[in-house]
């Protein structure tokens, strides 16, 4: 049978999703903690791999096994062997023509920044940080260049393994939050048919550099035609940005919003 899995985590402690010679990943451990409580060898595929540091409110993973379980001991059975930060929320029986990578019609992701005059201390890790206050509008116009199909070139990663940077944004949402005058939350909601290695964290320095003045809006659209990494911003931190999860056709049945939505301050529509 084939069974898929929805998995958060916080990335703080890992080098990224991805498995690595160093065992010190989340694919790592889940396959870790699947193998034992299945007593067999299981290997997983991801909806969208997340680097070190960087977060997961829904990855969606599959896996092919011979056993037959309730879908709760999946859950509870698995999350028994997995560290503290990381926990399977669902479990599904899947089609075996379903693909959690290849059946997603679309990805999200969030970064969720604090700007403040003072570095976050229980938020740390956990989000991103500016000292200079940001002002909204010049995001929401800067963001607006980028909707639709556009070469990213200018928001690729050098070790980007996708075949093209043609990229399809549907949406930018964009929310401060908090009443106080002085510090905020800043979140930033991302909605795509794929996404580019380091595509958010290339944004989010364009975003708050237009954010705090130091460029005008319509900048953003000179480093989109660009079509050169140089002439963006600096890769903006990993601890703010959350992946969270791929988009199916409802015939899947697969939970659209977990309890880790709630997690985070704000919401989209």
């Amino acid at each position: 049978m084939r069974v898929a899995l929805g998995l958060s985590y916080s990335g703080q402690a890992y080098e990224g999703w991805q498995s690595q010679a160093s065992g010190k990943t989340v694919q790592d451990h889940l396959e870790k903690a699947l193998a034992t409580f299945t007593g067999h060898p299981v290997s997983t595929l991801c909806a969208g791999r997340t680097d070190s540091g960087v977060h997961g409110l829904q990855q969606v993973v599959h896996f092919d096994t011979p056993l037959a379980r309730d879908l709760s001991s999946w859950v509870r059975g698995t999350n028994t062997y997995l560290p503290s930060d990381i926990a399977v929320q669902w479990a599904m029986e899947v089609p075996p023509d379903f693909h959690c990578r290849a059946s997603a019609i679309a990805r999200r992701y969030t970064y969720l920044c604090l700007e403040s005059p003072v570095r976050p201390s229980l938020e740390s890790g956990r989000v991103g940080w500016v000292f200079r206050p940001m002002q909204l509008q010049p995001m929401q116009e800067a963001a607006q260049y980028l909707l639709g199909e556009h070469d990213f070139t200018s928001f690729r990663a050098s070790s980007c393994q996708a075949l093209s940077p043609v990229k399809t944004l549907h949406s930018i949402q964009i929310q401060r939050i908090g009443k106080s005058s002085h510090s905020a939350y800043w979140r930033f909601d991302f909605a795509g048919n794929a996404f580019l290695h380091h595509m958010i964290r290339n944004l989010m320095g364009c975003f708050v550099a237009i954010g705090q003045g130091a460029k005008p809006p319509d900048w953003m659209a000179q480093v989109l035609a660009a079509r050169d990494r140089k002439a963006a911003a600096p890769t903006f931190a990993p601890d703010g940005l959350y992946f969270a999860g791929p988009v199916y056709d409802p015939k899947w049945g697969l939970p659209a919003a977990p309890p880790s939505y709630d997690w985070l301050p704000g919401h989209t529509s």
